[in-house]
């Protein structure tokens, strides 16, 4: 059912829906348009209301091919909505959760694209905030580039920051989609350009690997690694890239690249990955440890009880998909804006490794694997119940001697027991 948005803008049908509101299929006197119509509550907020206009002209003159351009805010009633370039394709997510890793070609020349439109970004000022598959589109009208690769568009500038208000959040809150959150966000500081460059790394990690760096399980230990465990390698990848990779996941913020230079040394990279095929990796912690099997979880760990059973040939659930609340469904999306408790740096600290579990060659066995643990545990058990057994034995054995030995009678009989040609006493 349409509806005016405006007086300039028609919304024919629901796109999609984010945390933050409903993408529509839009018309406009330029002809057809996406419109983000924002929540109810977040258009009744004066304040970020008054934000959003403020910030127009810079949403407005933010343009570059990279970059789905907003055309028009419009404030009208209960209404607040951003008039974007409408993007015929789809999502990086959709892309991942069909394929679930791309080959390095695609994924690099995917990430150097994003890394161009963040370039324009920060040096206009704007720091994105919410990097992640889900803002990545995909121009499946525009022209193939390097592995087959569709133009890659960064969408929804500007809604984390005008979301994460002073006086809508706390400073004692995280503002952020877990698996993409930079360290000195966990840890409080305000967030500059270099926390764009670290979200849009562990998106290039993720579309290598099929699983972010520090992603699955809690929330709270998602972010929890982020500040302290270091990235795991990935089997196979030129070396090169790989530096790239763990300079940009660097916990200094200092330490990274900066986006220009970013995309500048993936376009570098390029040429020496054609042809390459996906990387043929197990995600850490695939191995299932025998008390998992029957009916156990080990702490901390998800539970995918929690989750339908996946049909045959179709995907389990993704990985870092977890409900924040017991018993709820799954944040399937991982939608963006989930407003946490920023950690204490006793909690930080506490049960971490300092370094990743590694990813590995598929097939291959890794000594510490859950399956080999869970393995030497059943050898123990067994040992251990045999060595009982010897134990009753031996016991039942010499009390048996010791009795016999006690009560034997001139001659050698035994009280109760029949001797043969001679009688019971």
């Amino acid at each position: 059912m349409a509806r005016k948005i405006g007086s300039r803008y028609t919304a024919h049908q629901i796109l999609g829906r984010g945390s933050a509101g409903t993408v529509w299929l839009g018309e406009g006197p330029e002809g057809a348009v996406a419109i983000k119509l924002l929540r109810e509550d977040l258009a009744s907020d004066q304040e970020l209301v008054g934000r959003f206009v403020q910030e127009r002209a810079a949403l407005l003159s933010l343009e570059h091919p990279h970059v789905v351009g907003v055309r028009d805010l419009v404030v009208d009633g209960a209404d607040l909505a951003l008039v974007m370039d409408l993007v015929r394709g789809t999502d990086l997510r959709t892309r991942l959760e069909r394929e679930r890793r791309l080959a390095p070609e695609a994924a690099v020349a995917i990430a150097a694209d994003v890394a161009d439109g963040l370039a324009a970004a920060h040096a206009a000022r704007i720091v994105h905030r919410d990097v992640k598959p889900e803002n990545v589109l995909l121009d499946m009208q525009g022209p193939l580039g390097p592995g087959g690769a569709h133009p890659a568009l960064l969408t929804d500038f500007g809604i984390a920051r005008l979301v994460d208000s002073p006086r809508r959040t706390r400073a004692t809150k995280v503002i952020g989609t877990p698996d993409y959150l930079a360290p000195e966000i966990i840890e409080g500081l305000p967030p500059r350009a270099s926390v764009d460059v670290y979200a849009l790394a562990t998106v290039l990690y993720e579309m290598l690997a099929g699983f972010t760096p520090f992603g699955g399980g809690h929330p709270g230990a998602v972010l929890r690694r982020h500040v302290t465990e270091s990235v795991a390698p990935l089997p196979g990848i030129p070396d090169e890239l790989w530096q790239l990779l763990i300079q940009c996941l660097a916990k200094a913020p200092a330490s990274r690249l900066r986006a220009p230079e970013l995309a500048a040394r993936l376009r570098e990279i390029l040429p020496g990955l054609a042809g390459m095929p996906p990387l043929d990796i197990d995600e850490p912690g695939g191995d299932q440890p025998e008390d998992e099997a029957e009916g156990g979880a080990p702490a901390g760990s998800r539970d995918d009880s929690r989750y339908p059973a996946a049909a045959p040939g179709e995907a389990g659930p993704p990985r870092g998909a977890v409900p924040l609340v017991q018993g709820s469904a799954p944040d399937s999306n991982r939608e963006t804006h989930t407003s946490m408790r920023v950690p204490g740096p006793d909690e930080l600290a506490g049960g971490a490794h300092g370094t990743a579990r590694a990813p590995r060659a598929a097939g291959e066995r890794r000594a510490g694997s859950a399956r080999h643990r869970s393995s030497a545990e059943a050898v123990r058990r067994r040992r251990l119940k045999l060595g009982m057994a010897a134990v009753l034995v031996v016991v039942a054995a010499l009390g048996g001697w010791l009795a016999s030995s006690g009560g034997d009678e001139p001659g050698g009989a035994t009280p109760g027991v029949h001797q043969p040609g001679g009688s019971t006493p």
